[in-house]
This record gives structure tokens, sequence and C-alpha cells, in this order.
């Protein structure tokens, strides 16, 4: 594995020695709080099903928590928690990818290609807004009814809809009714001119012209709302009663031209004289009598000039257009602003605003739940101990490394935050909340792609910036699975720490949700050189190739629909949670624990000098504070256990 094991344990045995070199920031001070045992808000288990190990830090340096997160662990707020994989109901993984390797899907394009038209002008929130109002009424609705009340509503819904459909109908009855008087008037007036009686005529016939029919037919105006084929039935009249009755023959040369398109053009002219219903212009067409709406030709013209206005490329460029019967005004497309500023962590008010709503409306909390405090004490209270940039070292981020807030703003108003943590090696996704009304631009796909981007430059100038950690996978939470459409990604292995490739890990997770995953990449790596062994003794060829054989592993992993950022969940005050001292059972050996110091009285005492310091100590006491500080050993590993200090206050 290219960068596996090896590359995330680099430079591990010089932590120390690195926080001095910057000027000593500080030591990371630690409570345990053992086993805990919780229901579980992946599987809504309401058993005490989900379980891991918690530690309350006081104080954390970011070198400390950086190699805390390549054991397994995670923080919400000051508390950090480890699940116990093999006893946990849903067994979580840490994920990560490298930025220089990624390779963006459809979808994530997709989501950066809707950003941009937004922000250029090309689409508008309105539409979106129609959709939300709908969904909210709708969702409103199925709130609100009960099973026995839906056939009456339904019985409603019903009627009002049948009550519009017959006032829509009426109105368009009354006009057709309008507009056939009109023309039997028209008829009676040209056939007294011929000195032919009107009862020789059929009725007039007044039609609709539906949208199906206009599409039917090419080269109609949209324009047109009714129609008539009194022309043709004429002249039709006309050439029967020539053939039927010989007098006719004598009268045929007083006749007019009995052409439907001299007649319908006759009959436009004496309908115009009368009084048209509103909004309509009489005209004759090929034979046809029809009447156009002057409205939608209005509004036909406002759409055609839209439509212009939309067009990417033209001479005049990318221009609105707004028509009105009057004039017509052009207007350049309004461009929004996207601003994304870092701040370090603190409490902001404009942001708990947009915490609450986003917590309220996307998550259902109930506004009681939502507090100050709670916020403060999930996503804005941190251990981590802020470290500076120093000019001319390019070992830390020119932002420094801490716990910060990533603000996205749209024309200045706040849309969206991201809680993330910068580290040594990484930049650690924490926790993303939204303003609801821009759900249309997919907020928690587009900051993780802009956290991807940030540390591809920020690697520039510091180097040892390289990964960027998504949080827990959890593959038997469904909607946790979002995480692996990054990728390239790796998952840690939770017994030996070793970062696995996704590809590899995905189809031994399907199996059973715990997994040693470096056990299989071991066996694929052996079978590896054990089938390339054969080859070369097969074509003879020198086996010194043997050494170049790493992990290669190539497959392609199914497009992952991205709904949700949703990186840790708030566990609440530490206090709720109760630890029972159990050492967990790991496999490991039991290790020497004499030099881990401890924190006692606003004293630091190795655990080896205790009696020496404090005087006779119960023997008993000492025996379980040990059994405690191997099972400390065995979450954290023995590096960090060798110079964090443990308090006992």
């Amino acid at each position: 594995m290219g960068d596996g094991a090896s590359s995330s344990r680099s430079g591990r045995g010089g932590v120390k020695e690195r926080a001095k070199e910057r000027g000593g920031i500080g030591e990371s001070v630690v409570i345990d709080h053992g086993r805990r045992r919780n229901s579980c808000g992946y599987c809504r288990s309401t058993s005490a099903s989900s379980v891991s190990h918690g530690l309350w830090a006081n104080s954390l340096t970011a070198e400390d928590y950086q190699e805390l997160l390549d054991h397994g662990w995670r923080r919400s707020g000051c508390f950090l928690y480890k699940p116990e994989m093999d006893r946990t109901c849903c067994p979580s993984y840490t994920i990560r990818l490298k930025p220089n390797n990624f390779y963006p899907s459809k979808d994530q394009d997709r989501v950066y290609k809707r950003m941009q038209r937004f922000l250029d002008g090309a689409t508008s929130m309105d539409k979106y807004d129609n959709l939300k109002q709908t969904a909210n009424s709708c969702k409103g609705s199925v709130k609100l009814v009960c099973r026995e009340s839906i056939p009456e509503i339904t019985a409603v819904s019903t009627k009002e809809s049948a009550s519009s459909t017959c006032e829509k109908l009426s109105s368009e009855s009354v006009i057709i009714h309008a507009l056939s008087d009109i023309i039997d008037k028209a008829v009676s007036i040209l056939c007294g001119s011929i000195s032919l009686p009107v009862a020789q005529f059929p009725k007039v016939n007044v039609k609709k012209v539906t949208t199906q029919a206009k599409k039917k037919l090419m080269n109609i105006s949209e324009d047109l709302a009714y129609t008539s084929n009194i022309a043709f039935q004429i002249a039709a009249t006309i050439r029967r009663s020539q053939a039927a009755d010989a007098i006719n023959k004598s009268l045929e040369p007083e006749l007019p031209d009995i052409n439907p398109r001299t007649i319908a053009e006759k009959l436009s002219g004496l309908v115009m004289q009368q009084e048209v219903p509103s909004g309509l212009l009489t005209k004759a067409c090929n034979g046809h009598l029809n009447f156009y709406s002057t409205t939608k030709q209005i509004s036909s013209e406002a759409s055609n000039l839209k439509q212009k206005a939309q067009e990417p490329r033209g001479s005049q460029g990318n221009a609105k257009r707004i028509a009105t019967s009057e004039n017509c005004i052009i207007m350049p497309p309004k461009r929004r602003k996207l601003e994304i500023r870092l701040k370090r962590s603190s409490f902001d008010q404009e942001e708990y605003a947009l915490y609450r709503k986003y917590q309220i409306e996307v998550h259902d909390d109930k506004p009681e739940k939502v507090t100050v405090s709670s916020y403060k004490r999930f996503l804005v209270d941190t251990p981590i101990i802020f470290s500076p940039p120093i000019r001319g070292d390019n070992s830390v981020a020119p932002c420094g490394f801490g716990s910060f807030h990533q603000q996205y703003l749209i024309d200045g108003k706040l849309v969206a935050v991201g809680v993330v943590d910068i580290l040594p090696r990484c930049l650690s996704s924490k926790y993303l909340f939204w303003d609801p009304d821009f759900a249309f631009l997919s907020l928690g796909k587009y900051s993780a792609l802009q956290e991807i981007d940030w540390v591809k430059e920020t690697q520039n100038c510091c180097p040892s910036l390289q990964y960027y950690y998504l949080g827990y996978y959890i593959h038997s939470c469904s909607k946790m699975r979002y995480k692996a459409a990054y990728r390239p990604s790796e998952l840690l292995c939770p017994l030996r720490y070793q970062w696995v490739p996704f590809e590899i890990a995905k189809p031994l997770l399907e199996r059973k949700p715990y997994v040693v995953l470096s056990d299989y990449l071991v066996e694929q790596q052996s079978a590896m050189l054990s089938k390339h062994a054969r080859s070369v003794e097969r074509f003879d060829t020198d086996t010194a190739g043997c050494a170049h054989i790493e992990d290669s592993s190539d497959e392609d992993n199914d497009e992952i629909d991205f709904r949700y950022k949703d990186t840790d969940m708030d566990i609440g005050d530490e206090s709720s949670f109760l630890a029972d001292g159990a050492p967990v059972a790991d496999g490991s050996p039991n290790c020497d624990v004499g030099d881990i110091v401890l924190a006692v009285n606003g004293l630091r005492v190795k655990f080896k000098d205790l009696e020496k310091v404090l005087g006779c100590v119960d023997k008993k006491v000492i025996s379980g504070l040990e059994k405690q500080l191997m099972s400390y050993v065995r979450v954290v590993g023995t590096e960090l256990a060798g110079h964090m200090v443990y308090c006992l206050c």
C-alpha cells in the first residue's frame, strides 16, 4: 500500500520535539471515563448497544489529536470517544482520502456546475421556493390527515377541482357563444348581399384551439385561441345548391367567387365591424376564420425575449430582458458573490441562529432542545490548543493548527458553516450545518469539495498536510455510506491501525460489520506476490522484479448518493456516561504503565512514583488504577499514553 501504515506513522517519534520547536504549545491532559454504553443514534436501537471508550480532554495538542484520530478516536466538543469495534452495534471505521489522488464523480461535478450557474445568475431561487412551498403544504396535509378523513378530503378536493374546471369551461363557453353569434350576423349580411337564404347554410361552429392541436400543426401561431371553418361550409353549400337545382345556373353569373379564402376574408371584415370580445383579434387564414389572443401575444413576445436573453452565446452577450406591453428593458444578469471565510472556533450569534434553524427544520429537533449551551458544547468548545503559524516555517499551515469554523456567505448572507479541525497531517471534517432555503445547492457536497480543494492548496505551503478525514464510515448505516463517494478513500484497521483501500474493505464489510481489515490486506499482498512469483518462474524472468510488487487495487466503487454530511453526533454532557472501568480486551499484551504521568492535586507524578510522593496508598486502589491505566494504554497507544497527562482529579 503506497501510503498506508508507514506513511501515517512516519515521524511519530518526535511529537514532543516538534511541539517544542514551535515554541512549546502546552500539554495534553485527559480524564478517563472508561467504557460507556449508550443507545445508538445510527441504528436507532433503544437498548445500550453502542459501546465505546470515553475521554474528557482538558487540553490537547494538535499533534496528539492527530495521533488519536489515527487510532480511531473522534471528538464531540471536549469529549473524545472511540467505538469498541468488536462489541458495538454499528462498527465505525475512520475514513480518509488523499486529495492529490481525488477525482470527482459526475454527481460531484454537477454540484460545482449548479453552484456556478446560481452565482452567475442563470438560475434563481423562485422555482425552488415554489417546490419547497408545495412540499411543505403536502407535508402539512399528511401530518394532519387521519385515515378516516381521507375520503372526505378527497371529495372536497374533487369538488374544488371540478368547480375550478367548470368555471374555466363556463368562461370559454361564453366566449364561443358570443363569437358564434357575431359570425352568424356576418353570414346573414353576406348572404343578403348575394340574395341567398340563410337557412341553407349550416350552423356556425367555433372551436377552441388546444395546445395538443398546435403541436400537431406546423407554422401555427401560439396565440391562436379560437377558429371556425364556416367559410368552407358556405362554399360547399353553394356548390351543392348549384349541382342540385338547374335554376341556379341562371344565378351563377351573379354569385360571388365561392373560394373559401375569399369568403373567409369577407366574413373577417364583417366580423371586425362588430364588437368582438376583448383581447381577441380576427384574421382570415387559408379559408379559416381565426381569433387570436392579444394578451398571449404580449406574453409570447416576453417569453421570446427572455429565451434570447438566456442564450449562452450571442453578439449582445448574456443579457436579461424584461418585456412589458409598453416597452422592452434590457438588463445585465445579477451575479452573486460567494465568500468562504475561515475563522477560529468561537461563539457567533449568526452561526447559532443558522444552526438552530438547521436542526429544527432538517433534523426535526424540538426548539427547546436547541440551546446556546448545547451548541457551544457540541461545536464551539474544543480542547485543541491553537498552534499559530510561524513565518518561514512550512511545518505549520498558514492559518495555524486548531479548531475552525469555515463560513459560506452568498451576497453577505451566511448559508453554511463547516466545523473542522486543522492538524499536522490532515483537515478533519467534524460537522456541517446549512440554511434549508439553499438545500437545492447541495451545500453538504459542495463544502466537502471545497475542503478537499483547501487541502490541495495548503499542501503547497505545508507539505505534511496531505489528507482529508471524513469522520466515521459506518457500512451498516445506509445514510453514512455517502462518504465512500469521495474516492479513492481508505479505512483504518481497528486492530493494527493500518490504512486499507476502500475497494478491499467494501466486500468484506458486506459480509460482516466488524472486520480486522489489515489481515485481508496482508493476505491480498501475499497472494499477489505468490502469483507474481509463479509468473516469474513460468516465463523464466529475473526474480528481482518481485521487490516492486505493492498493493495495486484499482476496483471502481459504485456511485453513492450524497445526501447528508453529518460526520458526528452530539453526544451530550460527559457526565451522562458511566464508566465501569473494565479493561478493553483487544488482544494486546499487558504493558508497563509505570511511566504514565498522573495529575494529582496539581502535581505531575509518574505512576511508579505515586506511593513515594503521596505516602502509603491502599494496595487495592493501586491495583485498580493499574488495570485502568492498562485499559487506557490499549485504546490510545503506548506512545500517546507515555506523554499525555492522565488526570485523576
